[in-house]
């Protein structure tokens, strides 16, 4: 079932989102100051790319405060805007019954979105 789920999630627009974050990800990248903000991206790409069998735990390492300032800088450089769209899309979602599993994928990606530093995502058994 959660095959099934990722593969409808990839054809109705998860793949482009997984490219939109990686492309993100590679432009953040040329900076050097970008760097871990690029890498966040890709852990959202990854997330965007295959979400049904994928939960997202906090890390079990210290995370501390430069954590926290990090994801406050993300929060201001546009991580509200990127968990706004996912709510956005969520709810829209939310509205049929068939795509409410597709709205909780996006309330998963908004939450990592929101604050990605910090966290990890596992695939789940």
């Amino acid at each position: 079932m959660k095959t099934l789920g990722n593969l409808i999630w990839l054809l109705f627009g998860g793949l482009w989102v997984a490219i939109e974050y990686f492309i993100a990800s590679i432009l953040l990248m040329i900076t050097i100051i970008g760097i871990p903000f690029g890498f966040q991206t890709l852990k959202l790409a990854s997330l965007a790319l295959w979400p049904f069998d994928r939960d997202v735990v906090p890390s079990h390492h210290g995370t501390g405060c430069l954590s926290t300032l990090m994801n406050i800088i993300w929060l201001f450089i546009g991580g509200i805007w990127i968990a706004l769209t996912h709510v956005l899309f969520g709810v829209l979602l939310a509205i049929t019954i068939i795509g409410i599993p597709f709205a909780m994928q996006h309330f998963k990606l908004a939450s990592v979105a929101l604050t990605p530093f910090g966290r990890e995502i596992r695939t789940v058994s």
